[in-house]
């Protein structure tokens, strides 16, 4: 069977959690929550996909090249809550304890780093990929070997989006979606997108033009076949459209050291897993760790 690799979008996968559950605080009165959907999510997915590798991705609080080529880049977007950043530091300990390697990287989103490591070991590694996450923006990436392993409703279901699911979800494929988010935008990175087309009418146009590039082509002949208003927005708002495309696509060349063996799950003390469960106060984890052993390397 084809090895596999899970890559954590640490920060897409905290702030689901943290919103999926009540509150929960150990007895110091911090916040565990977030941490707690993280771990349930993440033992879920190992088990689910036994897999081989196992790595993680986080943002940092630096500014992106994003923001300097675009100032309104998630300018709209609501604070963190310190509910949230409180337990960035928790998740990092744990992924510590299971010596899972983290990497974060100044001037890059946790996004560019996952396509990073993502296209390099689905190439070079031949690696069957899973992105963990809490939200769909990987959906770009998914291929014959990456796909994206997300959250449903809550967080005990969840949902593996291949290439027939992202085209029976959105109407475009995988390696569309940078072009379909080109037209619709996103609003919560204030992407600007083109006003007026929606989700619906950015499927259609994708489907029958291929890319933005091709429908531009056609629009400067005058011979693409839009509805009149369709085709005034598209025109006054081709910078915006090409803009917002350049935006949504992650960078899949990030200079990171990456090395596989390093994420070889299974090299760590299940005593010292179960120390930083008992810290944390999960009791009904640690009751339930017994299945990590056959992991154990």
């Amino acid at each position: 069977m084809q090895k596999r690799l899970i890559i954590i979008d640490s920060n897409a996968l905290l702030h689901r959690a943290f919103h999926a559950l009540p509150p929960l605080t150990n007895r110091k009165g911090e916040l565990t929550g977030a941490v707690y959907g993280y771990l349930l999510t993440l033992f879920k997915a190992i088990k689910d996909l036994k897999v081989d590798y196992v790595v993680a991705c986080f943002d940092t609080k630096a500014k992106t090249f994003r923001h300097e080529e675009y100032k309104e880049y998630k300018a709209h977007r609501v604070a963190t809550p310190d509910g949230i950043i409180s337990q960035i530091p928790m998740a990092k300990e744990v992924l510590e304890a299971f010596k899972i390697p983290v990497f974060a990287k100044d001037g890059f989103e946790a996004d560019d780093l996952i396509a990073t490591i993502a296209v390099r070991a689905a190439e070079k590694e031949n690696l069957e990929v899973f992105i963990l996450s809490g939200d769909l923006d990987n959906l770009q990436l998914v291929s014959d070997k990456i796909k994206v392993y997300t959250l449903g409703k809550g967080i005990k279901d969840t949902v593996i989006y291949d290439k027939n699911k992202v085209v029976e979800r959105f109407g475009v494929a995988p390696e569309q979606m940078n072009d379909f988010k080109a037209l619709t935008g996103d609003p919560s990175d204030n992407v600007p997108g083109v006003p007026g087309i929606g989700k619906k009418t950015a499927a259609e146009i994708i489907q029958k033009y291929g890319s933005i590039k091709n429908l531009y082509n056609e629009l400067s002949t005058d011979t693409a076949v839009l509805k009149p208003k369709v085709k005034e927005a598209l025109k006054a708002n081709k910078e915006s459209a090409f803009l917002s495309r350049h935006l949504v696509e992650m960078k899949k060349d990030v200079d990171i050291d990456f090395n596989l063996e390093d994420c070889s799950f299974g090299k760590f003390n299940l005593n010292e897993v179960e120390k930083k469960l008992i810290d944390l106060e999960f009791n009904s984890l640690i009751n339930n760790i017994l299945w990590l052993k056959s992991y154990l390397k």
